[in-house]
């Protein structure tokens, strides 16, 4: 469930007669509990409250239902519960129908309402449903209620208008919902005369079975669209009771005033919606929310597109906000040089190119509104109007729907901060009718030309596009009304990892990339959009900053984006490394994410933000930040064939190459009949990254060539052996075929089945603290889902399950999702390590023994089951941490404090180290004009 569909299911639940005996179900339910597990708390079976009328979830809430009048003590019951405490309830709750007081225990909030209005409160109880508590939302739930109460009604109009829901009729219906939109806003605000003029008319003019109420919306959509004074004479004439209404224009009433019929049902909509307090609304908040509403595919995620102010505000402060309130310290009370800064602040361009609803855009303007009002505040000159242009504020979307609310949300911000900094008089004496059209185009981003659209320099603006079938060509072209200074990019572009792009959008990063690199099909979706941005600020001093999964800046994409940016003379300029980005969806645990902002003609000192262990976020001057997003000076991980330390080498396991037939499940191997003679003789176990982490049992038929003869002529065994020959001779490969000479073995082999494995996850799950490794005992076939050190000393284990080398894997290797996917290549090759003397190796090797002898403390425990981060045994935890503390003070002589530290050094250890090795290479000859090596 999510944020809307909750509000929803609450509010319905308070305007019912009030259940004592359901009560508690029905709240759970509006949570997103399954009915399997109502089913169990109704019979007691689950429920293990010990307070009268209890109802008690596990990690979740313990609910009670009381007598009239008792509700304070009842909760105070539920607070010294021993079940709250064993249950680790996370909020108690008491009710007897009439009043409401809840407690969020972790934190000690508490609410205290009648019932009636608790819905208010729903932000309050987020968290039940595994939604991050966002503030602005738990304090004003005006923006959740105005989403939810809109897609009732836009679902309602498409069911009854089925000829508006298809494509050339969706934008009309679109830009219907946006003017409704804007007439709720404008009769809670003054903007119309008369408080409610919008929704009083429709109820007082319109049938109540709905029939004609299209009609009186148009009669007061055409009435704002026609001036004042030209009323008189409009053919056909206005009703009278239409007069009443501004004439607005701007483009929003502009065009075909057809709106679709309504039912009985919409009309109760329309009505349910204009009751609301639209005056409280937030444009980013309420814009994020409803983008969804239009979009088919997306209705049912209604919410998930909200990005918090805290969010926005970290790409838009270090981008430049942070600058301009350093100068407004730094100026103090000097009139002229606030003036200046004021009119710097006149100049500024924000361009989002993947704007959505606008809210990048929305919080830009409030903000630079903020900072412009205690300007004016400084200067006496309190009442002055801004001199900030919402035109200097520019959006690209590909959605038609999203592009006119972030219109939308622009103006009627600029009318919340005209009335915040100068007064409601002045606010509504400027506001109408609007002047300012369309700076937000609708287009693809990755296809348009960014300096037509927001040119750096001057005043006009021209659309244009790299492929003119793809340009929207119904665009205004609205000039900025005053020169260009600075322009700075920023948004939360889509990510789309290769695997999931369209063709359409594989299209449009060749069109950026094809002739820069031979590699970009493995580049996220996100990586046109900072290519452009560099290209743009090629042009002229630009800083850009985007939201991107982490993966941008990880393992294989590095050497394929970064090294384009750089040569266009941009550097990092600002970092945040990895963090959840949450949504409003139901236990979602966020995408993993970067923010990266790179600016051309760096003057000043980088900064690099992180989330230490303890949530709190630390910055870092640096004089330089890698692509890696790791202080230091750039450099790219290269693949490596051998190791550049002194540790073992590495190597994948054994490709049977066998459609299947030299791999046996137990049942299999069972079904052989074999005796245990020819057990040992032909039968290993097997193992893959699979087997290894989960403990699942596999077998393979291993046959050395002494034995291929009997092998072959075996009752059971040969008819395997005839499978894999004949499978091989009909692939399309030529090496397959040569491998049918040998069908007795795996077709790549890397072992002789003799040796003593470490074995090392393909693929694990990012999760965990370690990477899965372990010994296997002699005998273990390796298969190629993993990888292997053959005959390889035991201290190599202890680097492997280092935190050390969990944070080198998680940045320079290749993720699949947000899994690790290990290469022995690119993540243990190329590992610095320190020169390691014998007493370090003996130390290290005490240190995975330990770790081994922790695991077998636990046996039949899998790997999985001991390195589930929740439930890690403290042992084997305490072994880690050994291992770590030992491994860390051969680096630096104590424990690093934090990955931060840990990459740091690990970089500036890679560094040196492949800078000696270039250095040894002999020089290459020439002979004779031709250069040999």
């Amino acid at each position: 469930m999510n944020a809307v569909e909750i509000e929803q299911a609450i509010s319905e639940l308070a305007l019912q007669p009030f259940d004592a005996a359901e009560f508690a179900f029905t709240f759970l339910a509006a949570f997103g509990n399954k009915d399997t597990t109502l089913k169990r708390l109704r019979t007691g079976n689950n429920n293990t409250s010990d307070v009268p009328g209890g109802v008690l979830v596990r990690n979740n809430i313990h609910v009670a239902v009381c007598e009239s009048g008792t509700v304070g003590e009842v909760l105070k019951s539920l607070r010294a519960s021993p079940a709250t405490t064993k249950a680790k309830a996370k909020f108690i709750l008491a009710t007897d129908g009439q009043t409401l007081e809840a407690e969020e225990l972790i934190g000690g909030e508490t609410i205290n309402c009648a019932y009636p209005d608790f819905p208010d409160h729903f932000g309050f109880f987020l968290p039940l449903a595994g939604i991050s508590t966002i503030k602005e939302i738990k304090d004003n739930p005006i923006d959740v209620r105005a989403t939810g109460r809109l897609n009732k009604l836009y679902v309602e109009l498409l069911s009854e208008n089925p000829d508006w829901s298809k494509e050339e009729r969706r934008a009309d219906m679109n830009h219907f919902m946006a003017r409704l939109v804007f007439c709720f806003f404008a009769e809670d605000t003054d903007i119309f005369n008369g408080e409610g003029l919008f929704t009083k008319t429709v109820e007082q003019m319109s049938e109540r079975d709905g029939s004609n109420t299209h009609e009186v919306l148009e009669a007061i959509f055409r009435a704002m669209n026609i001036n004042v004074a030209d009323r008189a004479n409009v053919q056909p004439r206005l009703p009278n009771w239409a007069n009443g209404f501004p004439y607005v224009n701007g483009g929003l009433f502009s065009g075909s005033t057809e709106v679709p019929r309504f039912t009985r049902m919409a009309r109760t909509y329309l009505l349910h919606a204009g009751s609301l307090k639209w005056r409280e609304i937030n444009p980013d908040i309420f814009g994020s929310m409803i983008q969804a509403v239009a979009d088919d595919e997306e209705r049912g995620a209604l919410g998930m597109h909200y990005t918090s102010v805290p969010n926005i505000l970290k790409v838009l402060n270090p981008l430049f906000l942070d600058d301009l309130r350093s100068q407004l310290e730094a100026v103090g009370d000097n009139k002229a040089k606030l003036l200046n800064l004021r009119k710097r602040m006149a100049r500024i361009r924000v361009f989002d190119p993947a704007c959505g609803s606008g809210n990048f855009l929305v919080i830009a303007y409030k903000q630079m509104r903020g900072i412009e009002a205690e300007i004016n505040r400084r200067r006496g000159e309190e009442h002055f109007g801004s001199e900030i242009p919402l035109t200097n504020f520019r959006g690209i979307e590909l959605r038609n729907f999203p592009a006119e609310i972030a219109r939308l949300a622009l103006i009627i911000a600029e009318f919340q901060c005209d009335v915040l900094y100068r007064g409601q008089k002045d606010a509504l004496a400027e506001f109408l009718p609007l002047d300012a059209q369309n700076w937000i185009v609708c287009g693809n981003a990755l296809r348009l030309d960014w300096l037509n659209i927001c040119p750096p320099t001057g005043t006009g603006v021209k659309v244009l596009a790299d492929d003119l079938f793809r340009t929207p060509l119904d665009q205004s072209e609205i000039d900025f009304e005053n020169e260009g200074g600075e322009t700075y990019i920023c948004g939360n572009p889509p990510y789309l990892g290769s695997t999931w792009q369209s063709a359409e959008q594989k299209d449009d990063l060749k069109a950026i990339f094809d002739h820069r690199s031979k590699n970009w099909k493995s580049l996220d979706y996100v990586a046109g959009w900072f290519m452009k941005a560099a290209d743009y600020g090629t042009h002229t001093p630009t800083a850009a900053a985007f939201v991107s999964t982490n993966s941008i800046c990880q393992g294989q994409q590095v050497p394929i984006l970064w090294p384009l940016i750089f040569a266009n003379r941009n550097e990092i300029a600002f970092a945040h490394t990895s963090f959840k980005w949450a949504n409003l969806a139901s236990y979602n645990a966020g995408v993993t994410v970067v923010i990266v902002g790179i600016a051309s003609n760096l003057n000043r000192s980088r900064r690099l933000f992180s989330v230490s262990e303890d949530t709190s976020v630390s910055v870092k001057e640096a004089g330089y930040i890698n692509a890696y997003l790791v202080a230091g000076k750039e450099v790219i991980v290269e693949k490596s064939a051998k190791p550049i330390t002194s540790i073992s080498e590495m190597s994948f396991g054994s490709k049977p190459v066998d459609g299947g037939n030299l791999l046996l499940s137990l049942d299999e191997l069972e079904s052989l009949g074999l005796s245990e003679q020819e057990s040992k003789r032909f039968i290993r176990p097997i193992v893959g990254s699979e087997e290894f982490i989960g403990g699942k049992l596999r077998f393979c038929i291993w046959i050395t060539d002494e034995d291929a003869e009997i092998a072959h002529m075996h009752s059971k065994i040969g008819p395997r052996l005839q499978l894999v020959k004949a499978m091989r001779l009909n692939s399309s490969k030529l090496a397959t075929q040569r491998g049918a000479e040998w069908a007795h073995k795996f077709d790549e082999r890397r072992q002789t089945g003799n040796e003593t494995v470490i074995a090392v996850a393909a693929i694990s799950s990012e999760n965990r603290d370690y990477l899965p490794c372990g010994l296997l005992p002699k005998g273990t076939i390796i298969s190629n889902k993993c990888f292997a050190l053959y005959d390889a000393p035991l201290w190599n284990m202890a680097l492997v399950a280092s935190r050390l080398h969990w944070v080198w894997i998680g940045t320079v290797c290749v993720r699949l999702e947000m899994r690790f996917s290990y290469s022995n290549t690119l993540g243990w090759n190329t590992f610095p390590l320190p020169l390691l003397t014998e007493q370090n190796k003996a130390d290290l090797t005490d240190c995975a023994e330990n770790i081994l002898l922790a695991r077998e403390a636990h046996f039949p425990a899998t790997i999985a089951d001991l390195y589930d981060p929740e439930t890690m045994p403290e042992n084997l935890r305490h072994a880690h941490e050994r291992n770590d503390e030992v491994l860390e003070r051969i680096y630096i002589g104590r424990r690093f404090k934090n990955d931060t530290e840990r990459l740091e050094k690990l970089f500036e250890l890679y560094t040196k180290m492949t800078a000696v090795a270039t250095k040894a290479k002999p020089a290459a000859k020439v002979i004779r004009g031709k250069k040999t090596s």
